[in-house]
């Protein structure tokens, strides 16, 4: 039980130390040699005009919210796929129930208007 307890404060400890001992390496060692080129704002080579900070429509975030949604719930169809025999019909009518579910969110989606672009 000891040994247990010894395994994960090492890998603890080897967690927190590995990161630092490389950063601190790599601040040791690299070069530092800053000048106005280095520290300007990098636009693939062009020179940076007027502000960064633009308003974007706020429709843009839904359609990149509901996206992110869709396809982080579809991540849940490979393991249904991957041991889709061993469940039988019961993990074919869950997964039904599932994809049910997701068609009816984007039913409503659709119906509110969320994914107008414009």
């Amino acid at each position: 039980m000891e040994d247990n307890y010894l395994v994960v404060g090492v890998f603890a400890v080897a967690g927190v130390l590995f990161p630092l001992l490389a950063m601190g390496a790599g601040a040791l060692f690299r070069p530092h040699n800053p000048d106005s080129r280095k520290l300007s704002t990098y636009e693939c080579g062009e020179i940076p005009f007027g502000d960064a900070h633009i308003q974007f429509l706020p429709q843009y975030y839904i359609v990149a919210l509901m996206f992110l949604l869709f396809d982080v719930e579809t991540v849940f169809l490979y393991p249904w796929a991957v041991v889709y025999r061993e469940l039988g019909l019961f993990g074919l009518l869950e997964m039904a129930v599932f994809i049910l579910l997701l068609v009816v969110a984007l039913l409503y989606a659709w119906r509110e208007k969320v994914l107008r672009w414009v």
